[in-house]
């Protein structure tokens, strides 16, 4: 039980991550999809989730182990 209760929680961290990365992408998404089924035009939702897409990718460049806390350049590089 210990270890299904270990993965849930695993599951559930990984879940908040990716949502925090690509939630605005999912919201934006489904708004175009929401107004294009409601006979709408969705397309300026539809921009908003390609830039909100965008900004998601340059966050993943930016990020690494060192970058993380901020502390890599504090400590002399990461040396």
């Amino acid at each position: 039980m210990t270890e299904y209760v270990v993965v849930v929680a695993l599951v559930a961290v990984a879940a908040i991550a990716v949502y925090q990365l690509f939630g605005q992408v999912v919201r934006a998404q489904t708004a175009a999809m929401a107004r294009e089924l409601a006979g709408e035009d969705g397309s300026e939702a539809s921009r908003r989730a390609k830039a909100a897409a965008g900004k998601a990718n340059g966050q993943l460049r930016d990020k690494s182990l060192k970058s993380f806390t901020n502390n890599a350049s504090a400590a002399g590089g990461g040396k």
